[in-house]
């Protein structure tokens, strides 16, 4: 014969019924910031899609921004157009920040815009890729970027070791409020020489490809394309300062 539950036992279960009915759900995880590719000098965006291809593989929401000009304008001046295209996929997504990747004269162009047009509030993580952060000697970049000279071009001139334009834009900290700033270098960048022009000071994290991987051969146009550096551009949009790179990645 069955027996009836006695009054605590249904007291209880309604209790329990009570507390599963009106506990919260998990709180679905918050989407990773929309991630903005910024091309480098002469890089259409097509160029930036293998790396784009990486991050959307990865479940991030990738933009690239092609330098207006091409990179040859005022660097500034790119700084304010990437800031207007920022603004545009905060609304777009709905984000509240963005996460900067800037190659070459593209991680310039990101610095600027966090320091001058409005970035410090906007940006979350900087990242930046064979950036002549210090400068680089101009026989380099003529000879790189195929100019006869950097007379007519304006941005070849400000990426030259001793710039107005640098000494401004490296005036103070380098890393400013709360962006996290990460360098990723390597020992046979073309364009990029000495090839530690390329750090920030002042609590970024600078990584350069062969002090881990010592047999890896990446050329400049090489760290957008190049499966180790990707595998500590996705540790530091994660947010980690301790990148330990995949020797082997493809």
């Amino acid at each position: 014969m069955r027996t009836r539950p006695g009054p605590v036992a249904v007291a209880l279960a309604t209790l329990a019924a009570l507390f599963v009915t009106a506990s919260p759900t998990p709180a679905a995880a918050a989407p990773a910031d929309p991630v903005i590719v910024v091309a480098g000098t002469f890089s259409p965006a097509f160029a930036n899609e293998p790396l784009a291809q990486r991050l959307r593989s990865d479940g991030y929401r990738v933009y690239i921004f092609e330098l207006p000009t091409l990179g040859t304008q005022d660097i500034n001046a790119s700084a304010r157009s990437l800031n207007t295209y920022a603004d545009s996929v905060r609304s777009q997504t709905g984000a509240a920040k963005v996460d900067l990747v800037g190659h070459s004269q593209g991680g310039l162009v990101a610095r600027s815009y966090v320091k001058s047009f409005g970035g410090v509030g906007e940006v979350d993580s900087l990242i930046t890729l064979g950036t002549p952060n210090r400068g680089t000697y101009v026989a380099n970049l003529v000879s790189f970027l195929g100019f006869g000279n950097c007379l007519a071009v304006t941005a070849c001139r400000q990426m030259a070791i001793g710039s107005d334009y640098l000494a401004a834009l490296n005036a103070g900290d380098d890393t400013i409020g709360a962006v996290r700033y990460t360098t990723f270098r390597t020992a046979q960048d073309e364009l990029v020489r000495p090839v530690d022009n390329a750090t920030l000071f002042d609590g970024a994290v600078n990584v350069r490809i062969q002090d881990q991987c010592w047999a890896r051969l990446v050329g400049h146009v090489g760290l957008i394309l190049d499966g180790t550096v990707y595998s500590g551009i996705r540790q530091a949009l994660g947010g980690s300062t301790a990148i330990r790179l995949n020797c082997w990645a493809l």
